[in-house]
């Protein structure tokens, strides 16, 4: 049946050029913005995910910068530990010098105190952006924002510690506490001595009946090259017998080296002493005994890392002496503060690099997501752009049907 009033391929023949307009439109805005999903009303799912994860990488971004301000403040105190170190390692040269009695002493303590003015010029200067890692004023782990972790809708950050290295050279007070040990030199609470091998003892005396310990205070020895440490603690100055438990802690730390054939005993009948026994051999095959050389120092709460530095004199043999084992010490302290620094500093710009990686995979997820087909969109416009000619001709077409009623009436 024909009608005049309801013409079916006409209807057809616009719906479908609605369909291809349409279709042309949603082409035409991906080829313009480069976008497959440019708003929510393209694909509310894929573009939720998509802007949650553009927050993501927005704040790695800001994570980089975090991990790159602290790449730079730890570089500045490493490079401050290896300064101090090499001065250091001059200060050695002068006292090894000064251990012969034909020296002046005089000049010698002269450019001991110079270096050490030269040490604490670079100890005060080692700071970046306001933070200073080795000047002691830093008491905790420094934390340095190194990622954003995501588990479903929650996000948390996560840090990487540093530890600060107090290399300061504060305030210096003598208490005399290793006045009983051999070698000693109360004047700078040093001790030093050499334990021949095959059996012989050296005596370490940790004795607080002078001036009384507190928190804070600390011993610590180098043995055969190895160091190790005790911390008096507030438990330690409340007890009844500070000094006995400061010697037990030094023992453990002393054992702790695992120097084998050294043995370290606890004198039960005289408060705070340890006896130190030396069988270490050097070869296992064929057995050799070796000496061992023993260094002490005693060093005040508020001392620093390089307190004794304060006090350090070669102006008598006995003074050199001392001045000798105490300069390893501290050697040791700034050479592991380095050592310290520069893991810490692998650790950070190891994270900066896997960062900037992660932010490279997450905007090209982002983009496989979100981002148009170039080809494709191409190809589908100039389909799109025939069909839309064969559907307007197709229309025109329908619309001239009524004109055939026409000769039906004529």
């Amino acid at each position: 049946m024909s009608s005049i009033l309801t013409n079916n391929s006409a209807m057809v023949a616009l719906q479908t050029m609605k369909t291809i307009s349409t279709s042309l439109s949603q082409t035409t805005a991906e080829i313009s913005t480069g976008k497959r999903v440019a708003s929510a009303k393209d694909n509310a799912a894929v573009w939720a995910i998509s802007k949650v994860m553009e927050a993501d990488v927005e704040g790695f971004k800001g994570i980089s910068d975090s991990l790159a301000l602290g790449s730079s403040t730890i570089a500045v105190a490493r490079q401050a530990a290896e300064t101090v170190t090499s001065y250091l390692t001059q200060m050695k040269t002068k006292i090894v010098a000064a251990q012969g009695e034909n020296v002046d002493r005089a000049k010698i303590q002269t450019d001991i105190v110079a270096l050490r003015s030269q040490i604490q010029s670079v100890i005060g200067a080692a700071q970046f952006n306001g933070l200073n890692l080795v000047d002691g004023s830093q008491t905790t782990t420094v934390p340095i924002l190194a990622s954003l972790d995501r588990s479903g809708s929650s996000v948390t950050a996560s840090s990487i510690g540093v530890t600060a290295q107090d290399l300061s050279i504060g305030a210096y007070v003598a208490k005399g506490v290793l006045a009983g040990s051999d070698g000693v030199s109360t004047a700078m609470d040093t001790a030093g001595f050499t334990i021949d091998g095959g059996g012989d003892t050296g005596t370490i005396v940790i004795d607080d009946s002078t001036d009384a310990f507190a928190a804070g205070d600390s011993v610590s020895i180098n043995i055969g090259g190895k160091a190790a440490s005790y911390t008096v603690t507030a438990e330690d100055v409340a007890s009844a017998s500070p000094s006995d438990l400061v010697a037990v802690g030094l023992k453990k730390a002393i054992e702790s080296l695992g120097i084998t054939g050294l043995t370290v005993d606890y004198d039960q009948a005289n408060a705070g002493t340890l006896v130190i026994t030396n069988n270490t051999q050097s070869n296992a095959s064929t057995p050799v005994d070796t000496d061992i050389n023993v260094s002490l120092q005693f060093k005040n709460a508020g001392a620093g890392g390089l307190g004794a530095l304060s006090s350090i004199s070669v102006a008598n043999a006995t003074d050199a002496a001392a001045a000798l084992g105490n300069i390893e010490t501290m050697m040791q302290t700034a050479i592991n503060a380095s050592a310290s620094f520069g893991s810490d500093q692998t650790r950070v710009d190891t994270q900066k690099d896997f960062v900037s990686k992660l932010v490279d995979s997450m905007k090209a997820g982002i983009g496989s997501l979100v981002d148009a087909d170039m080809e494709e969109a191409s190809a589908r416009l100039q389909a799109l752009q025939v069909q839309q000619q064969l559907s307007t001709q197709a229309l025109s077409i329908a619309n001239q049907q009524p004109q055939a009623l026409l000769s039906l009436f004529r």
